[in-house]
């Protein structure tokens, strides 16, 4: 529900097939802010599966289809398969159909692991080869996390790592606009402790610290659902955070009845939100950073995810008329790192074969990251790209927040159980700003997940 996936034809399957080095976006070896030698090693490597097809289905439409395109261009050039790229406006349900029908693609890309790790329980999903786990936690930031969100059991019960992470969402993000704080004198906290301090401030001088609004039609609620998962890691172990994902942490556990508590704070309190906390759940969660922009700013400070300056006013001109700063952690808590919160996409094999194995080994190549990272919308954690690739100092910015991090979790609420994650715990949230109590809330959330058995 929250990855905002463009709007497409419902079934497409397009070839990628004869592209030259001509018809590449970036002619390999003429621009040195890409890793050309890496690219020429992996050509190198893999010219054994020229004339092989190798079917993908994705996620991505529209717009992000093309740029998906211009990077299998590059795995197209280099081994000479010929790439054969579907995507289903019902994504999720037809990977279900294809695999169980005994049809499936050679690689399956899905921004769900608990859709992948199911395919997997069923044994739908080829196990990635030896080392590939070893390699993606060496090499990508906060390793660990992203080996942890591949890695299921198979249909013998073992573990293995099946998907392989690549493209990915930052939510830990705070926004704001630069001039307004050079005005007020006020400057970006580098704790949890003075952003609240800021916040104090910002009322002390007469204005106001936040716009939150969770409204989202049939889905409101769920921007609130980001504020408690971003506190729970800035709270909690990611053990904690897991437990609480997988219910053996109870959503009445006073350790999560805190956290709920701790967005309270924030979006309970009527001199920290634009419109008093009324206008929380009511106001659209695509308007309310408009707020930031007022003369004077309704607010100064707006939590939310990479995407947000979609809805930010035509013109915006980010590191300039805005910006942003790492939703930052307490420093009374210093041994949980610095935890980020996210989403992604992962890579896995649904049916095996040389070119469905040497489409993992690419994604290895840091041009697989660099060719999308210079266009637009790509974030990766991997630790090997030329970061200089990015297309703009703001997706680079966000792109250190990746690999510097010690700890990456994936959106909690998409990972639970669908009637909890997309249901109770988004009416919960609004319930709560309209006046419940966490523990109230806290209850009421387990007492549905405890009804799904």
């Amino acid at each position: 529900m929250k990855h905002l996936l463009l709007s497409g034809v419902a079934a497409i399957c397009l070839g990628v097939t004869g592209v030259n080095a001509a018809d590449l976006k970036f002619a390999p070896g003429q621009d040195a802010k890409f890793n050309w030698k890496s690219y020429e090693d992996f050509k190198k490597a893999h010219g054994d599966i020229k004339g092989q097809t190798l079917t993908i289905f994705g996620p991505w439409r529209g717009d992000d289809e093309k740029l998906f395109r211009s990077v299998l261009a590059y795995f197209n050039d280099a081994t000479g398969a010929n790439v054969q790229y579907s995507s289903s406006e019902n994504y999720e349900q037809q990977i279900v159909i294809d695999t169980q029908a005994g049809s499936p693609p050679n690689i399956a890309i899905l921004p769900q692991p608990g859709l992948l790790q199911d395919l997997a329980s069923k044994g739908f999903l080829v196990p990635l080869k030896a080392g590939t786990g070893d390699w993606v936690k060496a090499n990508y930031g906060a390793g660990d996390s992203w080996l942890g969100l591949g890695t299921y059991k198979g249909k013998d019960g073992k573990d293995a790592f099946f998907a392989f992470p690549y493209k990915a969402d930052l939510k830990s993000l705070v926004w704001y606009v630069p001039e307004n704080f050079e005005e007020a004198g006020y400057k970006v906290p580098k704790t949890m402790e003075e952003l609240i301090a800021l916040s104090d401030k910002i009322v002390k001088d007469g204005g106001t610290p936040w716009c939150i609004g969770l409204g989202s039609g049939g889905a409101t609620g769920w921007p609130a659902t980001d504020w408690v998962e971003d506190l729970m890691l800035r709270m909690n172990t990611p053990q904690t955070y897991d437990g609480w994902v997988n219910n053996t942490v109870k959503f009445n556990d006073p350790k999560v009845v805190s956290v709920i508590d701790e967005f309270g704070k924030f979006a309970k309190n009527e001199k920290y939100v634009s419109g008093g906390v009324a206008a929380v759940a009511s106001t659209d969660f695509r308007d309310s950073p408009k707020g930031l922009f007022g003369i004077p700013p309704k607010c100064y400070l707006h939590h939310q995810a990479s995407f947000i300056p979609t809805f930010f006013p035509e013109g915006t001109k980010l590191g300039t008329d805005a910006d942003f700063f790492y939703m930052p952690t307490y420093a009374s808590k210093p041994e949980l790192g610095t935890p980020v919160l996210g989403a992604g996409t992962l890579v896995a094999i649904t049916k095996d074969s040389p070119a469905a194995q040497a489409f993992i080994d690419f994604l290895k190549t840091p041009i697989a990251h660099e060719v999308w990272m210079a266009q637009s919308g790509f974030l990766t954690p991997y630790k090997g790209v030329k970061t200089e690739a990015y297309a703009n100092d703001a997706l680079k910015k966000q792109g250190e927040i990746l690999t510097t991090a010690t700890t990456f979790r994936f959106d909690g609420s998409d990972l639970m159980p669908g009637k909890i994650g997309a249901g109770a715990f988004w009416t919960g949230m609004v319930d709560f700003v309209g006046g419940k109590s966490a523990k109230q809330v806290g209850d009421e959330i387990q007492k549905a997940w405890d009804g799904l058995k």
